[in-house]
């Protein structure tokens, strides 16, 4: 099925690795143009030249510190200077430090995370909507996690996380008179492939070890239905239905579970 996403105006944060990069290889495999939205100058650079590689008619980076401030603004007048407007945004970025909710008692750490996960899609999506409201048509794509739901070391991370599926339903709200859809990607645990290179930058830049050990994955698996891995592409695919208007043109206020089955909202 063609979604009908050539030379549609996407802007992907997060872009530079892991889950960010596999969707912004999958939408330009579509044929859309890419905004590669990334804290590392380096990587984003290097996954627009893949994402032009694989067909995508223009893919440009966007070197930004999503927590800085009028940051989403500048992300938008980029792509809005560029391609004339926005079409999709997908809000990626997102940042974890696992540990016990008792023992993560440092403000500093949570400011991080919320400023990351939650702030950042918050920002980069009230700078989307006047020119979508605008054009009377828009997409938004917010990526939470099996976390919202609760999960073991992942507390503030998952409160986060389950915020956003507030906000994305209530942008559905408020917004779809204009014609704008906000849904929610909820992946299971993702992690990169091996070959991925994810800039120092990355919370894999230490290697997936770093944050989960082989036993924990195994264990994570087991729980799934489908117990395979879910791999960036499976996100991916997931992410750009939801974008398309021909695939996905009455759906809006949606959680779209991505774990084979790990959670089931």
């Amino acid at each position: 099925m063609d979604l009908g996403l050539r030379d549609a105006r996407v802007v992907v944060t997060g872009a530079g690795a892991n889950i960010g990069r596999g969707i912004a290889r999958v939408l330009a495999t579509e044929g859309a143009r890419v905004l590669v939205v990334d804290i590392d100058g380096e990587q984003a650079e290097r996954v627009a030249g893949e994402l032009r590689d694989l067909g995508a008619p223009d893919a440009a980076a966007c070197p930004t510190d999503l927590t800085t401030e009028g940051a989403g603004a500048r992300v938008t007048a980029q792509a809005v200077a560029a391609w004339g407007g926005v079409d999709v945004l997908v809000n990626n970025a997102g940042w974890s430090r696992p540990g016990w909710f008792a023992e993560q008692t440092d403000r500093d750490l949570w400011r991080r995370t919320v400023e990351v996960n939650l702030f950042a899609a918050i920002d980069c999506t009230q700078a989307v909507l006047g020119p979508m409201r605008e054009a009377g048509r828009g997409a938004i794509v917010f990526l939470s996690s099996d976390a919202a739901y609760g999960a073991v070391r992942q507390g503030i991370y998952g409160g986060t996380k389950a915020a956003l599926i507030s906000l994305a339903r209530t942008v559905a709200r408020e917004n779809g008179r204009f014609g704008i859809r906000s849904n929610v990607v909820a992946p299971g645990l993702v992690l990169p492939p091996e070959d991925d290179h994810v800039g120092p930058s990355s919370v894999w830049a230490g290697g997936a070890d770093a944050l989960f050990a082989p036993d924990q994955v195994d264990a994570i698996v087991r729980t799934q239905a489908l117990r395979r891995r879910t791999t960036p592409a499976d996100v991916g695919n997931a992410v750009a239905w939801l974008a398309s208007d021909t695939a996905a043109h009455q759906v809006t206020g949606q959680v779209v579970a991505v774990g084979g089955g790990s959670s089931m909202p």
